[in-house]
């Protein structure tokens, strides 16, 4: 069944000081309007599809623009649309499920961040990973390394998720180098309101077009060697120190402060299910009150030598908060520290579980195991008896279903009936000698 995006789409038309309410992945929207994107594609996908349903319904009013806005047969379609901001000032932005739909389009964003773009670009990914997930357990912030693309991982906060998407096109500016914004699927769902600003009609789109090419041909933009060798030097040389500077100048990533000496530096995704984790051990409130300071990471690579030393500096333990393996930014921050002797302790995977969600109920058990070693004048008691309030609900849970027969996985009733269709027209075509066909 259809569904319309008649309110939302009204809500895209909010201009400065309104209030904007909704869903996270319709903030995300909103924001590319804001941003003066000039091109929109992508290919469906769970949870960030109401971000297409959206633009595509609203198409006259995007007319009115000058966006377009293209549903693409797939991601490799989608990235290779961002193609058109390596040589030319248009801001473009696409989106699709990662991890799977990453690796669809791989080919076409390794030859993307080769070349550099001139028109920032931004690529919005369901980071489907963890509980929920539907794909391949695996994180995009491995193809941010493999390519020198910069991943965000803004804090689940409709003002930060936009602030982001802002932010996102001029560091991918300022640095020439594409961005991808991973938005796990709470993020994707998280309701809030945010101020809104007036949407901006792109300098080039669809009602200004280019004469031409601006400036002269530069060859070095081509996807081939040699052109391709000076380009792998650029990325490290030129676009990564660029790409640092805007991070610390634009205060990209946020430091809550707290009187204890020990601290916490979380991915930006998972910040709200740690503010949940530090209540429950009663070290914070609804408010994000806590003692232990907090360094948030809303740009999880690449990541900035300097505010990571400077975050450090007077500790006496941090505890990397990543979820999944491997652990990229807490052997990161690893190098980073050892290269200035510095005295911190570090610790991260062996106080949490290596592979999988960080749910609420794994935070509160690493976070009691840090403090113990580091922070035990710290009362976490209000932790373990919340868990082990959850191990007896667990338990008895698992009385109840123990006698329930196993009920084995199965496809869904539509591809059941598609494989049955299938298997019935390759047994008619067998029995009347006309072969298999396709």
């Amino acid at each position: 069944m259809e569904r319309q995006f008649t309110k939302e789409i009204e809500s895209l038309r909010l201009g400065d000081g309104a209030t904007f309410h909704g869903e996270g992945i319709l903030a995300v929207t909103k924001a590319l309007l804001q941003s003066g994107v000039s091109y929109v594609g992508g290919y469906q996908g769970a949870p960030v599809s109401h971000l297409l349903d959206v633009m595509v319904q609203a198409k006259e009013y995007l007319d009115e623009l000058g966006v377009h806005v293209e549903a693409c047969t797939n991601e490799a379609s989608a990235a290779a649309m961002l193609g058109a901001s390596i040589n030319y000032p248009a801001r473009g932005a696409v989106t699709w499920k990662s991890i799977v739909g990453t690796n669809v389009a791989a080919d076409a964003l390794s030859y993307l961040a080769s070349a550099g773009v001139m028109g920032g670009t931004l690529i919005v990914l369901s980071e489907d990973y963890g509980e929920g997930g539907v794909v391949a357990q695996e994180r995009s912030h491995a193809f941010a390394l493999k390519s020198l693309m910069w991943l965000l991982d803004p804090r689940p906060n409709l003002s930060t998720i936009v602030d982001m998407v802002e932010k996102g096109f001029q560091l991918s500016e300022a640095s020439n180098t594409p961005v991808m914004m991973e938005l796990r699927i709470r993020a994707c769902h998280v309701r809030g309101s945010f101020r809104s600003k007036q949407n901006q009609a792109p300098a080039v789109s669809t009602r200004h077009q280019l004469d031409g090419p601006p400036g002269e041909f530069i060859y070095d933009r081509l996807a081939h060697p040699p052109a391709t060798f000076r380009q792998e030097k650029l990325k490290s040389d030129v676009r990564l120190p660029a790409a640092r500077k805007f991070i610390l100048e634009q205060k990209l990533n946020e430091i809550f402060p707290g009187q204890e000496k020990v601290g916490l530096i979380v991915q930006g995704g998972l910040y709200n299910g740690l503010q949940r984790s530090l209540g429950l051990m009663g070290l914070g409130d609804q408010f994000g009150a806590c003692p232990l300071p907090t360094l948030v990471l809303n740009v999880v690579y690449p990541l900035v030598p300097e505010e990571i030393i400077d975050f450090c500096k007077d500790k006496t333990a941090v505890f990397v908060l990543e979820e999944g393996q491997p652990e990229f930014i807490e052997q990161e921050i690893a190098t980073v520290l050892r290269r200035v002797d510095a005295p911190v302790r570090l610790h991260g995977k062996d106080c949490m579980h290596m592979a999988g969600e960080y749910n609420v109920e794994s935070l509160v058990r690493g976070l009691s195991k840090f403090l113990g070693q580091h922070a035990p004048h710290l009362n976490t008691s209000r932790g373990a008896d919340w868990l082990n309030g959850i191990r007896k609900i667990r338990e008895s849970a698992g009385n109840l279903l123990g006698a329930l027969p196993v009920r084995p996985p199965t496809f869904c009733i539509a591809a059941t009936c598609w494989r049955r269709s299938v298997l019935a027209t390759s047994q008619r075509r067998a029995s009347s000698g006309a072969g298999p066909g396709r």
